[in-house]
């Protein structure tokens, strides 16, 4: 199987999506000729032209708001915002029309929006430019929210995406997107709401989030050669959340550590762990754990390993859950 990177596997998709169904655009800041801040769009204004890759000024609010009238219309939009930071501009809209339109009007419009941009703490980035939040977006009825971590899952997750008549995040990690990996030469979608196991283990499940997976994974394989056996669950998508296979998997090892570089308060760990003290608290050997990136804003500095959490940290969680 052919290798690509995080970037490429989802611009491929976008790609031969643009191709499949013209009703799709695409308009964000310097997603023409430039080709998008991190190459998101490298290629395509050439392709398909200032029709359907729209440049915009800075007014996160105005083109948020223009593309859900595009939607609700028909149209394809996907907004890409870069920072997901900058999306809180236009996140009135957002909460009262994007996610309400089809409810409001009983199913009679759609709104087949894709909002796509980064997420994470990053090198000297920023407190404008480090965000996650997407446990904001899990609280409203009506958005799917996708996070994937593979180039395989990017692709497939992406397509699944610019195919769905709801409102869709789609969300980047800064720290995944050079990341290579297999992806299929041929035609396949990912469906929401699926996760998947991404290593395989029976003393210990991890739900890890975003980066936090080949973090995980690089920690599962030190803590194997001290006998630990550590299975890693990677949700791709929050809302809908695969619960099943988390409980699934806490059923098999009796312990549960959920690893996010998001805060803790009212987060994805929060809510994994209260679905699963709800179904599962009989399986349960030790308390539901978290590990969480610091509560406070991304500091602008080159160093922030102390804010997010690293390999050493999820491997002592990991030792602590089991001594427990």
């Amino acid at each position: 199987m052919r290798e690509m990177t995080f970037v490429e596997a989802a611009r491929e998709a976008l790609a031969e999506e643009m191709a499949r169904n013209p009703a799709i655009f695409v308009v964000g800041e310097g997603i023409g000729a430039r080709g998008g801040s991190f190459n998101t769009t490298l290629g395509l204004y050439d392709l398909y032209g200032p029709e359907r890759l729209r440049d915009t000024p800075i007014s996160e609010r105005g083109f948020t708001a223009l593309c859900t009238g595009a939607a609700a219309a028909g149209g394809r939009p996907v907004v890409d915002f870069m920072f997901i930071d900058f999306l809180a501009d236009g996140f009135g809209d957002l909460f009262n029309q994007t996610s309400k339109l089809q409810w409001m009007s009983g199913g009679r419009l759609k709104m087949p929006i894709l909002l796509r941009g980064c997420i994470g703490v990053a090198k000297s980035n920023g407190a404008h430019h480090s965000g996650n939040y997407y446990p904001f977006f899990m609280h409203i009825p009506g958005f799917r929210v996708a996070i994937p971590a593979s180039p395989r899952d990017a692709k497939g997750l992406m397509k699944t995406a610019l195919r769905s008549n709801d409102p869709v995040l789609f969300l980047e990690h800064k720290d995944v997107l050079m990341l290579r990996g297999p992806v299929p030469e041929e035609e396949y979608l990912i469906p929401f709401g699926e996760a998947s196991v991404a290593r395989e283990g029976k003393d210990v499940t991890v739900v890890a989030i975003a980066a936090m997976v080949p973090k995980t994974l690089k920690a599962s394989e030190e803590l194997a050669k001290e006998g630990v056996s550590v299975e890693v669950i990677d949700p791709r998508t929050v809302a809908p959340l695969d619960i099943d296979t988390i409980l699934a998997s806490v059923h098999k090892t009796g312990r549960l550590l959920i690893v996010d570089e998001d805060f803790a308060p009212c987060g994805v760990g929060a809510e994994i762990a209260a679905q699963v003290m709800a179904r599962g608290f009989d399986d349960l050997d030790a308390p539901v754990q978290r590990l969480n990136g610091a509560f406070a804003p991304a500091a602008t500095s080159a160093v922030f390993d102390n804010m997010v959490p690293q390999v050493p940290d999820i491997t002592k969680a990991v030792r602590d859950l089991l001594a427990e």
